[in-house]
């Protein structure tokens, strides 16, 4: 099995090439500067190329606020590069698995959300990463989408990592407690994509759309207790001594986000076997590997 990976030096793409590494999977890795996705030309050329059974495709748009002003990129990357990807594999004959987000949906359910639950992304990055999941679907049959949601990792700029400055430069955050759902870490994700991926390439045909994130509900507010609470324990120096909730309205951005975006994963549990750890376990474990530790 030989494996190509774009976006490979984002947060995702970096843990998954770290995964594919100690498991002994060949890869061809791109970074976006080395693969743009909305190229056809040089998605077409990489393919043909490197001669992958599985491409992986991890390069996505995902400024949600900044999307709102540059919907012509952000449909480029993740509408026309999962497009490309899709015609590309399809004519080498290659499977894809790509990765989508939570906000595909509105936020207006108050159960988990099946992959069979109806869209109504709010802003232009759900619409643009939905219109990817089309292209895909229509142009290759092979393929799996996983869905998830809050992602944050080692790698890059994330909401973790935001919070830790932010913690460590005032006395009192104030954080929305009224969107909820789950954060899942990059090297769990990465983990399962290279489940899927070896479960194709022993035969098997797991097409469609699944759900994954880790296991757990929590607002925006209770991420961010949890993320002070673990760095302190670990010896991190913060001054942050207060963090108040509050609503949604208070804190205005340009992108509407789902006040509800928790994903049932039943399906991908039943299909590859996955075990899902608790949010807060996988948060203790990101930040030990942060702060220069090994995780369990």
């Amino acid at each position: 099995m030989k494996v190509l990976v774009t976006g490979a030096k984002g947060q995702l793409g970096a843990d998954l090439v770290r995964r594919l590494k100690a498991e002994g999977i060949e890869a061809a890795c791109f970074g976006s500067a080395e693969l743009d996705v909305s190229d056809a030309d040089v998605v077409s050329g990489a393919v043909k190329k490197e001669r992958p059974g599985i491409i992986i495709n991890c390069a996505a748009y995902t400024k949600v606020d900044l999307a709102e002003k540059e919907r012509l990129r952000a449909f480029a990357v993740n509408a026309v590069g999962a497009a490309n990807l899709a015609r590309s594999a399809k004519e080498a004959g290659a499977r894809l698995i790509h990765v989508s987000t939570d906000f595909v949906f509105d936020g207006s359910s108050s159960t988990p959300y099946s992959e069979t639950d109806g869209t109504n992304p709010l802003g232009v990055y759900g619409e643009s990463k939905l219109a990817g999941e089309a292209e895909i679907t229509s142009e290759l049959p092979e393929h799996v989408i996983v869905r998830t949601s809050w992602l944050y990792g080692v790698t890059g700029q994330n909401f973790v990592k935001t919070m830790l400055r932010l913690a460590s430069e005032r006395e009192a955050l104030r954080v929305v407690y009224d969107q909820v759902g789950t954060p899942t870490w990059s090297a769990d994700l990465a983990g399962v994509l290279v489940d899927i991926s070896k479960a194709i390439s022993a035969g098997g045909s797991p097409w469609g759309a699944y759900h994954y994130s880790n296991e757990g509900v929590a607002s925006w507010f209770d991420f961010t207790v949890a993320i002070c609470e673990e760095a302190a324990a670990l010896g991190a120096s913060l001054k942050c001594s207060t963090i108040d909730p509050i609503r949604t309205h208070e804190y205005p951005t340009p992108a509407r986000r789902p006040a509800y975006s928790v994903m049932d994963k039943a399906k991908i549990k039943k299909t590859f076997g996955v075990k899902v750890p608790h949010w807060r376990v996988s948060l203790r474990n990101m930040l030990k590997e942060l702060y220069g530790g090994t995780h369990a």
